[in-house]
């Protein structure tokens, strides 16, 4: 891998953490409730995709563990259709999603 990739993924690694203190300890609901938290956690959600986008073919494919094309695109959904997007999705997203990400993109970088 190359080294613009790791950076890219090192940044990726720290907007999910920014995504996850977020919603620590804040319920569903809780964060349902809560309109700034939810527009930041979804431009929390763009920024990820955008910088998955930015991630060379050559990684992507020797490393196909990783949803990439499910993460960008999920990035657009937010982007364009943020007002149909279901926060329930956002929220298992950021909750559980997001932690298995951090997971393979930390497995990456350390090979």
């Amino acid at each position: 891998m190359n080294h613009r990739d790791a950076q890219i993924l090192q940044k990726i690694i720290r907007e999910i953490d920014i995504a996850l203190e977020m919603v620590h300890g804040k319920s569903l609901e809780e964060f349902k409730d809560n309109e700034m938290l939810k527009r930041a956690v979804c431009m929390t959600v763009i920024n990820i995709g955008e910088l998955i986008k930015n991630v060379t073919v050559e990684t992507r494919h020797s490393n196909q563990q990783v949803p990439w094309k499910a993460a960008a695109g999920f990035r657009d959904i937010a982007a364009h259709k943020y007002q149909t997007l279901k926060m329930e999705d956002v929220y298992q997203t950021v909750t559980e999603d997001f932690i298995e990400l951090r997971k393979l993109l930390t497995a990456i970088l350390s090979q």
